[in-house]
């Protein structure tokens, strides 16, 4: 099933305004959670909005929040998000960032008593768009499961890279579990099994039950999602546990705020911490120098010989253009449990029902 984006997006708009937030931040909540879309990442995009809906009712997330900053120095700083909405602080952050990169080089904010973001590249595309080098990185609820252990204690931890290049921007975005909790929702919505090698149940062992495992994790009773590279360190699962470990470095204690394995532990609060980072180009040289030799790299990806006829090398950041281009011609692919859940939230929002965008099949 499709959705239009245009009214999609309008639908959206109006949403974020009846649940009470400003015209600025429902515009802002909404360009980053169909930024997902657009990036054919569903587990990011609208699906989420039933987690969104339930956060906002209970509380989790304050619609009035003004996130403070509590430490700065001209390079730095480190903002109290106040339970914010996870997008509406998240662009300020990376926008400070921004500033503070024109002004010294780089600039470096920690983000910590914060919800869900959506998809971290969104936020390290809003630098390359300056022309800079752009980082972002999130904790979230414990979900990841540490080589050798039945406990989830890390979250799926993201971490995104953009860089200025031509003709398309390189955009590295990815988990540091093999797949994020939002993929196992897809899966569950969609009633299938997962693929081998993604899950643990709450005794330790492989499951392919997504929602068995989904409410282990609220539950806390163990299992999760392993590590990129799987359930051991031949496959290299140590090395997506290390990834996982970077980004809770870079997240949770820079800012102050609570590791993964200790957030959500309070009702309705989900003290989430983000990391962003800005660094001009400058710092290493004529700018357009470096985009040079970054696009000829990418370039040279490009022209790898493929391994069989057919198939097509890319540069990360390249797939997620094109399908942008299919979203806006042909609309946004969802699942129908996913219309069902727009349509309740619409409705109970009182949007009248002409503001629902007809699906396609």
């Amino acid at each position: 099933m499709y959705l239009p984006y245009e009214s999609t997006r309008t639908l959206l708009l109006h949403i974020f305004a009846a649940y009470g937030f400003d015209a600025e931040k429902s515009e802002g909540i909404t360009d980053a959670l169909l930024s997902a879309d657009l990036c054919g990442i569903e587990s990011h995009g609208i699906q989420r909005m039933i987690r969104y809906d339930d956060a906002i009712r209970r509380g989790m997330v304050d619609v009035n929040a003004v996130h403070e900053i509590v430490w700065e120095t001209p390079l730095s700083a480190v903002i109290d998000a106040r339970r914010a909405m996870g997008q509406t602080v998240s662009v300020a952050a990376m926008n400070l960032a921004i500033q503070k990169a024109q002004k010294c080089g780089i600039g470096m904010v920690g983000v910590r008593n914060s919800n869900h973001f959506g998809i971290a590249g969104y936020y390290a595309r809003m630098a390359s768009a300056q022309g800079m080098i752009g980082v972002a990185m999130t904790n979230s609820e414990a979900i990841m499961v540490p080589t050798n252990s039945r406990r989830a204690m890390l979250g799926t931890n993201p971490i995104a890279l953009a860089a200025p290049a031509d003709p398309v921007d390189f955009c590295f975005d990815a988990a540091t579990t093999v797949v994020t909790r939002g993929k196992l929702e897809v899966y569950n919505k969609a009633e299938e099994r997962t693929p081998d090698g993604w899950i643990l149940d709450a005794d330790g062992e492989e499951s392919t039950d997504p929602g068995q495992v989904i409410r282990n994790i609220i539950a806390r009773a163990g299992g999760g999602i392993l590590p990129l590279g799987g359930a051991c360190e031949v496959t290299g699962g140590h090395k997506g546990y290390g990834f996982g470990m970077i980004c809770e470095l870079f997240t949770s204690v820079l800012s102050g705020g609570p590791p993964s394995y200790l957030s959500y532990q309070e009702p309705d609060t989900a003290d989430t911490s983000h990391y962003f980072m800005a660094i001009d180009l400058a710092m290493f040289g004529p700018p357009d120098d470096i985009r040079t030799r970054l696009s000829s790299l990418l370039d040279d990806m490009r022209a790898a010989t493929p391994a069989k006829e057919g198939l097509r090398v890319y540069v990360h950041g390249e797939k997620e253009v094109e399908f942008a281009k299919t979203v806006h011609r042909d609309g946004i692919p969802v699942n129908q449990k996913t219309v069902a859940e727009l349509r309740e939230i619409a409705a109970r929002l009182h949007i009248p029902s002409h503001e629902i965008p007809e699906v396609s099949e």
